[in-house]
């Protein structure tokens, strides 16, 4: 089957609007620039609903849209745990527990706060890190988008990455992270457009929910494919998953979902632009709520791909890669019209996730390391041109990077395998030291590389064949285990022969020692009992633990 399909003038009329609206609303954006505050962080000025949305949005791009139909396909729908497991608990935990850390100290990054906790060879160690992820992961988005557009337009890789990467830098330069997050709340809306009508009409076409249970229980994944938690025992997995429950709920739902949600500054970057501290902790658990539906957008679709495309995954055909699962239902299902509102809907999302990892890249790269070790102490608008310049070049690199996932036929396991190298270990020495005041300065970098240099060696085990740890996602839930453990192992050790900092310098940046400051003075006029963050989380973990049961 193929997925080429000649667009009409209408269905580019849609794109060319989108287009215009994006980089209008750069140009509007750029009016509010005066400060590299302004530009880096919105000068902490927007609302929670503003944030919150752009917050998931931010996450909805080809990691999702296309990976997750990939993995709905591939795995069925054990792909949940990426959400309910993999997801939620761990935004709810930054918004309760860690926003506070990072907003009180007023910190402008995720590594900027590891300079106050640790040092800056800890500082310098995970900047550079971070600084690599994001070009790979915004190399993921562009390469996603460019498929997408080369599949159903025609257009050649090569000139779809290069179009989309100039839309994105003419609206992050001129308008910085509020330009960022404004489209991203755009972007969010056209996304649900676009899927929600995909999704309803796949579903009908199959007979309904009951239609699809029948038909998958007669594919390749048969009856496993429709359970999240059966087929999960330690020794005896029969889920497609072919991990069991420790590796998912160590793996994914805590090493991997803690590691990405707690300390990835794509993320948190946005709640970091939120008005006063109670908008940045409801900025996660506003997000909350939306990522527990979003499975019936992702994992749906691609279990109809799976029972209606012949031979989806396991043909030679490069065009029935399991990340086509999206592009082979919009050619099949929607008519004209309706197709630039789902290439313009993908085109949101990948550009989401591109311009998130272009916006966080040039927070760090300005500040964590230009301002901190080449050059120090000059005026607003000198770092201003810096992170204009630092967004060229982020994007330049993404570009080639994109190549990198072609060799991929589920992004999802790239993503992930990423993950597990450089977010898994960084969750094990912020956990630590931020509940451990004994944690010291050495032992937050030696830690660190430990738990990456953990994750390198275990991967490549297991690609060499020399430990079997399950399909890829699984041995990515293994490695990101084995990269939390050794960070962990490391970081205590070294605590407990190196000096530790007194509690003066701690304070503010440990659990149990706050600063002076009360915390009415950051939630003031947002202290209605429906903007609890306690109340917000608790109804999306109860609304997970509802889910989890019906879908056992």
């Amino acid at each position: 089957m193929s997925v080429k399909l000649d667009a009409s003038a209408l269905d580019y009329t849609i794109l060319a609007i989108y287009f215009a609206v994006v980089l209008g609303i750069g140009a509007v954006a750029r009016l509010t620039i005066k400060t590299d505050l302004d530009f880096f962080l919105s000068g902490r000025s927007l609302p929670a609903w503003i944030t919150g949305l752009a917050f998931v949005s931010a996450n909805l791009g080809a990691l999702e849209i296309l990976g997750m139909a990939a993995n709905g396909a591939q795995y069925g729908v054990a792909t949940v745990h990426f959400y309910w497991i993999g997801a939620v608990p761990a935004m709810v935990f930054l918004g309760i527990v860690m926003m506070p850390f990072y907003y009180r100290a007023k910190v402008r990054s995720v590594p900027e706060y590891l300079r106050l906790r640790f040092n800056e060879p800890t500082h310098a160690l995970n900047a550079s890190t971070f600084a690599v992820a994001t070009v790979l992961i915004a190399g993921v988005n562009l390469f996603a988008l460019a498929l997408v557009i080369n599949l159903m337009l025609g257009w050649s890789i090569s000139v779809s990455i290069l179009v989309a990467a100039a839309v994105v830098l003419i609206y992050i330069t001129l308008g910085g992270l509020t330009s960022a997050i404004y489209n991203e709340v755009l972007q969010f809306f056209i996304i649900l457009a676009a899927l929600l009508p995909l999704t309803l009409v796949a579903l009908h076409s199959v007979g309904g929910w009951g239609g699809l249970e029948d038909r998958v229980r007669e594919s390749a994944l048969g009856e496993a494919g429709l359970h999240a938690w059966k087929g999960l025992g330690i020794g005896n997995v029969t889920n497609p998953l072919d991990a069991n429950w420790f590796a998912v709920v160590m793996g994914l739902g805590f090493v991997l979902s803690f590691g990405y949600w707690t300390t990835n500054f794509a993320e948190v970057q946005r709640a970091l632009s939120a008005k006063n501290l109670s908008a940045a902790r409801r900025t996660p658990l506003i997000g909350a709520y939306p990522k527990v539906f979003i499975p019936a957008l992702t994992i749906i679709p691609g279990l109809v791909a799976l029972v209606t495309v012949k031979g989806l995954g396991t043909s030679s055909n490069p065009d029935l890669q399991y990340n086509n699962a999206i592009p082979l239902l919009i050619a099949r299902f929607l008519p004209e019209g309706m197709l630039g509102i789902a290439i313009t809907g993908l085109l949101a999302a990948f550009m989401a996730g591109v311009a998130a990892n272009v916006t966080s890249f040039n927070t760090v790269f300005t500040y964590d390391l230009w301002q901190s070790y080449a050059v120090k102490g000059r005026d607003s608008a000198y770092y201003l041109r810096v992170g204009r310049l630092a967004t060229v070049g982020g994007l330049l690199i993404s570009v080639a990077t994109a190549f990198i996932a072609k060799g991929y036929s589920n992004i999802m396991n790239y993503v992930q395998l990423l993950f597990s190298y450089f977010n898994a270990p960084l969750f094990a020495t912020f956990i630590i030291a931020m509940f451990w005041r004994r944690t010291t300065a050495w032992a937050g970098f030696w830690g660190l590389l430990s738990g990456i240099v953990a994750a390198v060696v275990t991967h490549n085990l297991a690609s060499n064949g020399v430990i079997n740890l399950g399909s890829a996602q699984s041995q990515n839930f293994w490695q990101a285990i084995a990269a939390f453990a050794v960070d962990a192992i490391v970081t205590v050790g070294v605590s407990l022969i190196t000096t530790r900092k007194t509690e003066d310098e701690l304070r503010g940046l440990v659990w149990g020692l706050d600063r002076e400051e009360e915390e009415d003075d950051f939630v003031k006029g947002d202290d209605a009992w429906y903007r609890k963050p306690w109340l917000l989380g608790a109804g999306a973990l109860i609304l997970v633990v509802i889910l989890n049961i019906i879908f056992i």
